[in-house]
């Protein structure tokens, strides 16, 4: 028998894969704007050697990176683990990043990321995102 909670719980993990799908596709899009909207205004995003506090210090971060050392980049990101905790996700994956005419992630650029989601009136926003190598 399928519950009302195990059937939100479906919803939401769709709903939750689905922003991550959209933040790979901003990213091949070297859309630096579409990227950020998928993040609440108060995120966080930690990289090695980078704290980036607001989706318009990510939004900057992002347009610099397309318009220079990132642009014709792809993004990947493979899901782990998803999890539901309430109005709230932790998801964790494989990631890395695609230079032009590449089709597979070199092991020394692979990440493990661990994403941050809340609902903010019904709609998914990325609200921390952090990654490290492998």
């Amino acid at each position: 028998m399928i519950t009302k909670e195990a059937t939100r719980a479906t919803e939401a993990d769709q709903a939750v894969r689905d922003v991550l799908a959209a933040t790979v596709a901003a990213w091949s899009a070297n859309d630096a704007h579409a990227f950020a909207e998928l993040y609440a205004a108060d995120a966080t995003v930690v990289l090695p050697g980078v704290f980036l506090r607001g989706r318009e210090e990510l939004r900057t971060f992002m347009a610099a990176g397309f318009a220079g050392p990132r642009k014709g980049t792809r993004s990947v990101d493979v899901q782990e683990s998803v999890r539901i905790v309430g109005d709230a996700a932790v998801v964790v994956s494989r990631s890395g990043v695609l230079l032009p005419g590449e089709q597979e992630v070199p092991p020394e650029r692979l990440r493990r990321a661990t994403w941050t989601l809340a609902k903010h009136d019904g709609w998914w926003l990325v609200e921390a995102y952090h990654n490290c190598d492998m």
